[in-house]
């Protein structure tokens, strides 16, 4: 089989070169030739599989993407000339659910508020919102679980009223972005909801940029900032050209890389792997674990860690444990200067730093209630920690 990979998936290489004649690409300059003899195509994000690329693909069988979403598929074509299509669904949903207890860590410390106090809504209960709400759960923090189209499929799930989602004291999006049908999520905050949202709120996108209308956001905060809840924004409309004036209004800003941790792009592409072995009828050889690098912290870290163990309180040891690991602060003072020289959104997150999800790591805190947090997060635990 003849099969061509994106270059930005990790381990790529080493999965498909056993299943045929496997060879890179790199997102945007897909080469035509290439694809006149593709069988199966092995995606990211960033390359839109249309009828336009279709038409230059005769041969072609089989598309995955290995990434949770899957907006850059053009299922009709593809369903129309019969290829079998995958999409990694729920890779990145740990890495996801990091990135937002992260900032809202972080932010807690900041700006001096238990989040153990706080309520969490939220919108969206499928791969990520599962996984987050599971996380925030398994640390005492209440969450409003939002998803009106799952409760119609799954009477076993019931969902919360909107009306609740906005009065909780953190607002967290996960949904797909739906343009039509029942339950559309375009723009589902858009200016008239955001106006019933206060300064004491925080409101999070880490799904598609579109669920938030980003115009009225700009609006409403031009005109009286210090009364708009603190927005954290991963996923921005309009991608890669997204509006840079929304830039100082947000509490932290990331190039949609939520879930770009070692970890989830690996596991999209152990997922492709999986799929495209079941469409050959081959047996799987290879596992995840094959390949994922074995994780330390630094002894600058692992000293900082001791040291802080022993005095700080619950938060302040489980907010320096998830910096040691993944820092926003940082992704967030980054991105605001590449983006202030650069239009390059989509080089930035092709250029992302490796990051590590939890439970690569193994920390020893002396802090019991802090150590017991932190295993519930994922991490694993040297045994002078018990």
């Amino acid at each position: 089989m003849n099969i061509l990979y994106d270059d930005n998936m990790p381990y790529a290489k080493e999965y498909f070169r056993g299943l045929g004649q496997a060879l890179p690409f790199t997102a945007g300059a897909l080469d035509n030739t290439l694809l006149a003899n593709c069988e199966a195509l092995l995606v990211r994000s960033t390359t839109k599989v249309d009828a336009a690329l279709l038409n230059e693909a005769p041969n072609l069988r089989y598309v995955a993407t290995a990434t949770a979403g899957f907006n850059h598929l053009s299922l009709t074509d593809l369903t129309a000339r019969g290829i079998h299509w995958y999409s990694a669904g729920g890779c990145n949903a740990r890495a996801v659910a990091e990135y937002v207890l992260a900032c809202l860590y972080v932010l807690a410390q900041r700006d001096g508020f238990l989040l153990s106090n706080k309520t969490v809504a939220v919108v969206g209960v499928g791969n990520v919102g599962s996984t987050l709400k599971s996380l925030l759960q398994s640390v005492g923090i209440k969450v409003i679980a939002y998803d009106p189209p799952r409760a119609t499929r799954d009477p076993a799930f019931i969902s919360a009223e909107f009306s609740q989602v906005l009065k909780a004291d953190i607002i967290s999006l996960h949904t797909p972005l739906v343009k039509d049908g029942d339950f559309p999520t375009e723009h589902m905050f858009d200016a008239s909801v955001l106006e019933t949202l206060g300064p004491q709120q925080i409101l999070i996108n880490a799904c598609r940029g579109e669920v938030l209308d980003n115009a009225a956001l700009l609006a409403l905060m031009r005109k009286d900032q210090s009364s708009m809840p603190k927005v954290i924004l991963d996923c921005w409309e309009h991608e890669p050209e997204i509006d840079r004036e929304l830039l100082p209004y947000i509490t932290f800003a990331s190039a949609h890389t939520a879930g770009h941790s070692l970890e989830g792009k690996a596991r999209g592409t152990d997922m492709v792997y999986a799929d495209l072995c079941r469409f050959l009828s081959l047996p799987l050889t290879l596992t995840l674990e094959d390949f994922l690098p074995v994780f330390s912290l630094s002894a600058e870290q692992t000293q900082k860690l001791h040291d802080v163990s022993a005095s700080e309180s619950t938060q302040t040891i489980v907010c320096e444990s998830i910096k040691c690991m993944y820092d926003i602060e940082n992704d967030d003072s980054f991105f605001r200067r590449y983006m202030a020289k650069s239009h390059s959104f989509s080089e930035l997150r092709r250029n992302y730093h490796v990051r590590r999800e939890w439970p690569a790591a193994k920390i020893a805190i002396q802090n019991k209630k802090a150590a017991s947090v932190l295993g519930e997060l994922g991490f694993k635990l040297a045994n002078d920690s018990k």
